[in-house]
């Protein structure tokens, strides 16, 4: 019975070797290119079979069916999909700087379109893919058996001209990729030849001749630095845009032109894009996107409305399209049958041996052919000068071989010469001179002691090397297509590009909700039918627009800022969305001033703060210009001393030359008055300086930013009203007590619920809003002006209406 063949291995030992030996056929054997002449297997296996074939650029074309099914049958046993695709890609002068294969019939485009299939479409070796097998006859490069033993392939080409850099590889494999861009074959040709007289170039000298990739498609590369990392270490990043320029059109309007677009960006689907964001109005002031691309070249054309900012507009299509790209380098090779991420001076290193190794190779190989047709030819001379003997000899011998051996024996000759003799056709004789054969020995002595020069002084060689790139240079090379530019262009984008100018209406309720109505959904509907809930009302009803700022000041000390655009958009008569839908508050938070800016960058003024406890700050409004997070997060506009503390009023103010005074009134009806100028500025996070000296069992109920000759208007506990002038309270000094405004009463005392400022010439109506809530109207005409002394009348029974909570100027409607 034979021993069992079945082995106990672990998986990881199976799959550690078997993935193992995968990795490297395909690191080797697929995805990545070789250093020496810059081609994949399948790419380097379709030009030597179309090159053996003949397929070469002075014949005809021939389908590219043949071409793959040649090349899957004699040297790449893989589907016809990944040859016909290989090959394909090396016809298209959008993707390489120096295509490689030239095609008839639809070779795909830059839209993303498919080539028509193999059988439809014709191919032949290019011009200068000529140059990237030349020589490949004269035992140059090693050649192997193919995968089944019947041909020999090349494991590389001669590749006469730099490949890898000119035409760029992109690749993916086991735990290794490459993105190589293609360069300027003049310029990597002058940079060859200066590294092959200056050794020890260094980087900046070689970005002299090679400042950045060129890219078939051109565009504009910006960012020094990041070419000078990727050339030093293999890897970096650019940045590469499209060539725009704006045109102007008739009635004010305006056209960006895009005629180059950065490198592999599909076309179809850039101009989409840009059409889906006119059509979605991300961006504002796009009337029409029209690929106009023809045989003269390409062309996309974005035209824009009446007045629109062409520059912002092109600002956020370079950012939010591929107008724009980051192209990242990742320069990795076979070197040596090892993967390598590579810099600049290593490639041009590589090529140049490899070139010299080419040469050598080839010198010697025209230096033994030179020296065997040498000795032929002094064999020919020689049986010239005696031919009637050689003759006579040749006729006294048996046969061919018996004939060669008597040349041999009797003068002397070599057997190759002999066997030239022989070979002979009676009719040369007749007219073989010899004074060709002796031209043609001094040719052959010359041209062997120059393959003898080469092959023994470097410094030949060299200039052979030299000789041959500047041919290269001067029949193929041509001029720069993409632009470089030194620093990366930092893109500001203004609101008035994101957003339509649109006048709208602003709504911020008590209980939190938010929204924006347009000015005819205002106008259509009844003011009061705002969509809210019977026991909430408006803290904020504002005319404004979409390019404003709303603030929103919470009792916690919290600030939450909108952009107007922002906010919801909604029918009059809905209800917006809630605060907390984005940004959460604490159970006892709430909004307790609104406020909207239409320009952050021009407000010069200051806030002002006052808090229950009896603190008071002023910060200056740049300390509260929005942060990256304030979608999710509110900022703190101050600092609370207590958890009981809570701020009851904030009030901007801008400088001017009117004298204004900050009022404070406390619960138990004391009210203090003093110059805006004792309260200092400070920053965002602090909690200010002592407003007012209080007592245990007080606190302040409002406060606020006075002019003279105003007059105040105050509502107690009690439901009783009073107006009095300001005057009647003098002005002192910050953290006093202040002075009594109501008479003390021994039971059932008047408190302060809140009061308001007005100015003396105000004749319409205040709100009273109680704890159900109730709001009343109170007219400032039907009360007269009472003393510091008096409690005023009764106005609001607070069994039945409530408590009164705030005193406030009535909502009226807006004029939209």
């Amino acid at each position: 019975m034979s021993e069992s063949k079945i082995q106990e291995l672990t998986l990881e030992d199976v799959m550690g070797d078997r993935f193992g030996r995968y990795s490297k056929s395909i690191i080797q054997e697929r995805a990545l290119p070789d250093i020496r002449d810059g081609l994949k297997p399948v790419q380097r296996r379709i030009l030597f079979a179309m090159n053996k074939d003949g397929n070469t650029y002075d014949k005809g074309f021939r389908k590219s069916a043949k071409s793959v099914g040649n090349v899957m049958g004699n040297f790449h046993p893989h589907g016809d999909s990944s040859i016909y695709e290989a090959l394909v890609r090396m016809s298209q002068d959008w993707k390489l700087r120096a295509p490689l294969i030239e095609m008839h019939g639809n070779n795909g485009s830059m839209d993303g379109d498919p080539p028509a299939a193999m059988r439809y479409t014709e191919a032949r070796l290019s011009k200068i893919a000529g140059l990237m097998l030349q020589d490949i006859d004269k035992k140059t490069v090693e050649m192997v058996l193919n995968f089944d033993d019947t041909e020999y392939e090349p494991t590389v080409l001669p590749a006469r001209i730099p490949n890898l850099l000119v035409n760029g590889a992109t690749g993916i494999s086991a735990g290794y990729a490459t993105d190589i861009p293609p360069h300027n074959l003049a310029e990597v040709v002058d940079a060859l030849i200066y590294l092959l007289s200056h050794h020890d170039a260094t980087l900046e000298q070689l970005m002299d001749f090679i400042p950045a990739p060129d890219f078939p498609t051109g565009g504009i590369i910006q960012g020094i630095d990041g070419i000078k990392k990727a050339y030093q270490t293999g890897r970096g990043r650019i940045v590469v845009r499209a060539k725009t320029n704006i045109e102007e059109l008739r009635g004010g309007k305006s056209q960006i032109n895009v005629t180059e677009i950065p490198y592999e960006v599909n076309k179809a689907q850039l101009v989409k894009r840009i059409d889906e964001m006119r059509i979605m109005k991300k961006v504002e002031g796009i009337a029409e996107v029209r690929d106009e691309t023809d045989r003269n070249g390409l062309s996309i054309a974005i035209e824009l409305k009446r007045e629109a900012n062409a520059q912002g507009i092109l600002n956020f299509l370079f950012k939010n399209t591929d107008l724009q790209i980051n192209y990242n380098f990742n320069m990795v090779a076979i070197d040596h049958k090892r993967p390598e991420r590579v810099g600049l001076k290593r490639f041009l290193e590589a090529y140049l041996a490899f070139q010299k190794e080419i040469i050598t190779k080839r010198t010697k190989f025209d230096l033994d052919k030179a020296q065997t047709r040498l000795h032929i030819v002094a064999g020919l001379i020689k049986a010239l000068s005696i031919l009637d003997q050689v003759i006579a000899t040749i006729r006294a011998s048996k046969n061919r071989k018996d004939a060669k051996q008597n040349l041999i024996t009797q003068y002397a000759f070599t057997e190759p010469q002999a066997e030239a003799i022989v070979t002979l056709q009676l009719y040369r004789l007749t007219n073989t001179d010899v004074t060709e054969l002796e031209d043609e020995q001094a040719r052959l002595e010359k041209d062997i002691a120059g393959f003898k020069a080469i092959l023994g002084d470097d410094r030949k060689l060299a200039q052979v090397v030299k000789k041959e790139l500047l041919q290269v240079k001067k029949q193929f090379g041509d001029a720069r297509k993409t632009r470089v530019e030194e620093q990366v262009q930092e893109l500001k984008i203004d609101t008035e590009v994101l957003v339509p100018d649109e006048d709208v209406v602003v709504l911020v309720s008590h209980d939190g909700y938010i929204k924006r109505s347009s000015t005819r959904s205002y106008s259509a509907s009844d003011t009061d039918d705002n969509g809210l809930k019977e026991d909430d009302y408006p803290i904020l009803l504002a005319k404004s627009n979409t390019l404003s700022h709303l603030f929103l000041f919470t009792n916690r000390g919290h600030l939450i800022y909108r952009p107007v655009h922002e906010i919801a958009d909604a029918r009059w008569k809905d209800t917006g969305e809630h605060i907390s839908q984005t940004i959460g508050l604490a159970d006892d938070e709430r909004i307790i001033k609104a406020m909207t800016f239409d320009d952050l960058e021009k407000e010069s003024g200051t806030f002002l703060m006052a808090t229950n406890d009896g603190y008071i700050k002023q910060t200056a409004f740049k300390d509260y210009l929005p942060g990256r997070n304030y979608k999710k997060h509110p900022s703190t506009y101050i600092k609370l001393k207590q958890e009981t503390s809570v701020v009851l009023n904030v009030t901007y103010y801008r400088p001017n030359s009117v004298n204004q005074t900050v009022l404070l009134m406390s619960y138990t009806g004391l009210a203090l008055r003093f110059d805006l100028a004792e309260v200092p500025t400070n920053g965002a996070r602090t909690a200010g300086v002592k407003s007012m000296n209080l007592r245990d069992d007080d606190c302040v109920v409002n406060m606020a930013l006075c002019d003279e000759g105003d007059n105040i208007a105050l509502i107690t506990t009690r439901g009783a009203y009073k107006e009095m002038k300001l005057e009647e309270i003098p002005t002192t000094s910050r953290a006093r007590k202040g002075v009594l405004i109501l008479r003390e009463l021994k039971t059932n005392p008047h408190r302060v619920a809140d009061f308001i400022d007005y100015p003396a010439s105000f004749e319409g109506a205040l709100e009273i809003i109680t704890d159900r809530p109730i709001i009343q109207d109170v007219l400032t005409n039907d009360h007269p002006l009472g003393s510091r002394y008096s409690n005023g009348s009764f106005v609001l029974d607070t069994d039945t209406q409530g408590l009164p909570i705030s005193l406030r100027r009535k909502l009226l409607q807006l004029v939209v």
